[in-house]
Formats: structure tokens, sequence, C-alpha cells
């Protein structure tokens, strides 16, 4: 299974964790947990984060469901779960 299929696979069986600081985050950017959700479904990994201690960070791009780019960066505990770090809207000046 690729990562990019792990991800998708606990974010359907609903094990994921939302950080507070990607909850702020969705509320400063007008994104739902369902926003989240459609961009992991039909993103893409983007990018690696090998180089930090807690584990590899994943960023995903993908389109919100009202089709704004969108980041979301997460990656998996040591209980093997999904935990949401941050996502953000791209392009958009707050």
């Amino acid at each position: 299974m690729t990562t990019i299929q792990r991800i998708r696979q606990k974010v359907i069986d609903r094990e994921y964790y939302l950080s507070s600081h990607a909850e702020d985050e969705m509320l400063d950017d007008r994104l739902g947990r369902d926003d989240v959700e459609n961009a992991i479904q039909k993103g893409r990994v983007e990018k690696r984060f090998t180089k930090d201690q807690r584990g590899t960070r994943y960023r995903i791009g993908g389109p919100s469901k009202d089709g704004r780019p969108i980041h979301v960066i997460c990656r998996f505990n040591e209980e093997g779960n999904l935990v949401i770090i941050t996502t953000y809207a791209l392009g958009e000046e707050t």
C-alpha cells in the first residue's frame, strides 16, 4: 500500500486527529473537516519532510469541497493513527 493510500484509508476509517493548530488554521481559511478529507482523497503527496525526529511529515495538495487548492500537513503517530498537523488554503490573503 502506498503512503497516500494509507493516509486515505485512515481518513475513511476515521482514524485521524486534527491538531488544535489545524483547527485554528481551518477556521482562519473557512475550511471544514469535509474540505480536508476531500483534499486527501483527491490530492497527492507533494512533499515529504524526513528530517523531523518525530517522524516523516507529508504535504498533500488537493482541492477543498468548493475547489480551492489547499495543503494538508500530516504524519502518522506512534499508534499508527494519522495526525493532521495543519492545513491551509493557497493563494488567499487574510
